[in-house]
């Protein structure tokens, strides 16, 4: 798989440590199941690069799961954050709360929320959010923004970027960009203790996360 993924590695770095230009992310040790969506994503034309579509295009499903079931098995060092764009610290501090503790007045979950107390994912379909390069992330939350990018629905970011200007997406990606990463870079293996997401901000893509407190006691047949 390592030699029938060299096309991929061209884009996104050796073994998929990300690319040099700050666009193509990392692929090594993300979940499977993300990865898998976002693939499928591609083939089936919720997010849009023709590079990226023409490549998919002729595999079937089975090679694409395969495909990302070998790169969520790397397990490789991240390199240290690189971000230095300019930002007030109001605004940085602005982005932590944001990651941290959302913002109830309007309805924002905390990305932790979903992404894990260490924001390095959540399996099998939760993608972590450190590591990333500054102009990726802001280039996929505009791309929710503006509607370019889209997941299964109900597409729970495609919501949450709606709840919030241009200047909080910067304030969170540019916080983000500057983490280093924890000891334990992998994805929890079970999203973070809670009440569960609210109806409109259910997750098509990881179900994991729209399961309902009442869950365990229907599948004891209970009404």
């Amino acid at each position: 798989m390592a030699e029938r993924t060299r096309a991929c590695t061209a884009c996104h770095g050796e073994q998929g440590r990300a690319g040099p230009d700050g666009y193509y992310p990392r692929l090594a040790g993300k979940p499977a199941g993300y990865l898998h969506n976002q693939l499928r994503n591609f083939a089936q034309g919720r997010r849009h690069y023709e590079l990226m579509a023409r490549m998919v295009d002729p595999l079937t499903d089975a090679y694409l799961g395969e495909m990302a079931q070998y790169f969520s098995e790397l397990k490789l060092p991240y390199p240290a954050p690189t971000a230095n764009n300019t930002i007030t610290p109001e605004r940085l501090a602005k982005g932590q709360q944001l990651v941290t503790q959302g913002d109830a007045t309007r309805g924002l979950p905390a990305c932790t929320q979903c992404h894990g107390v260490r924001l390095t994912g959540v399996q099998p379909n939760v993608p972590g959010l450190l590591g990333l390069p500054l102009d990726y992330l802001n280039a996929q939350l505009g791309a929710w923004q503006t509607k370019q990018r889209r997941a299964h629905a109900p597409d729970c970011m495609a919501e949450i970027v709606q709840r919030m200007p241009s200047e909080d997406l910067i304030a969170v990606s540019s916080w983000l960009a500057r983490q280093p990463l924890p000891v334990e870079t992998r994805p929890a293996e079970r999203p973070p203790a809670g009440p569960a997401l609210p109806e409109a901000l259910r997750c098509g893509s990881a179900p994991e996360l729209s399961a309902t407190r009442s869950a365990p006691a229907q599948s004891r047949g209970r009404p």
